[in-house]
């Protein structure tokens, strides 16, 4: 199965306001791995960059200004996506932004989630943990994500960090469709498809007991590196 996950940096909020975006970083998963291959540039936005924007992600208008338009790039980033499941953080946010510009760049797909079915990661974070914060940064924490190369927001690094939050959130559930409702609303029959897929897929496999102290070695680092909110606490102490 082919997913891809994808982040955005912009110049302000509000793509009604005018703002837009200004880099795009995508990361291509199969059968849940990372496969190396990328999709990331930077754009023109022909506008200026909020100055809270810049403290975020470091970036000024006149850095962008031999960068790309969002036209000039926007069918190699369609290729890309290729109609596969779609992996974002506050999705609402970065396909409000989205959506803007394929309707600007006047694109044969209008709406991306007309193309690919969309997962967003934060309605899946708060089922996993309500209460608490679910930014990306609090979710690298909690589950152990390294983040020592991010030292701001870039769509790239965030889209790499968040696919090894992804698949630490629904370890032991892709295979089964249990990671919840996506964003967009495909018809019955491709969300059958995408369903019957994974549990094709599907393989019970006996651990060796290297690989039940290697599991447990990993917990006790999420736990270790949440201050102790692992998820899995009963899975914890039941590994010997």
């Amino acid at each position: 199965m082919r997913q891809v996950v994808l982040d955005t940096e912009t110049t302000g909020l509000a793509p009604e306001d005018g703002h837009r975006i200004i880099e795009i970083g995508a990361v291509e998963l199969k059968d849940r791995r990372m496969t190396g291959r990328d999709f990331w540039t930077y754009l023109n936005p022909e506008r200026a960059i909020d100055a809270g924007a810049t403290e975020v992600h470091g970036l000024r208008a006149e850095d962008l200004q031999d960068k790309p338009r969002f036209a000039e790039i926007v069918e190699s980033l369609l290729e890309f996506l290729a109609g596969d499941e779609l992996i974002i953080h506050n999705a609402p946010f970065d396909l409000a932004f989205l959506n803007r510009e394929l309707e600007r760049a006047q694109a044969r797909i209008r709406r991306v989630e007309e193309y690919c079915l969309v997962l967003d990661t934060l309605p899946l974070a708060r089922r996993l943990h309500p209460g608490q914060n679910n930014s990306l940064e609090a979710l690298c924490l909690r589950y152990a994500v390294d983040t020592s190369d991010r030292t701001r927001h870039g769509a790239l690094i965030d889209a790499r960090l968040l696919a090894q939050v992804y698949r630490a959130m629904t370890m032991g559930q892709g295979a089964l469709g249990l990671h919840g409702p996506s964003t967009s609303q495909p018809g019955p029959s491709r969300h059958a498809t995408l369903q019957m897929a994974g549990i094709r897929r599907f393989t019970q496999v006996t651990p060796r007991p290297e690989d039940w102290a290697a599991h447990r070695e990993f917990l006790r680092r999420i736990d270790q590196k949440s201050g102790g909110q692992l998820v899995w606490r009963s899975d914890l102490d039941a590994v010997t």
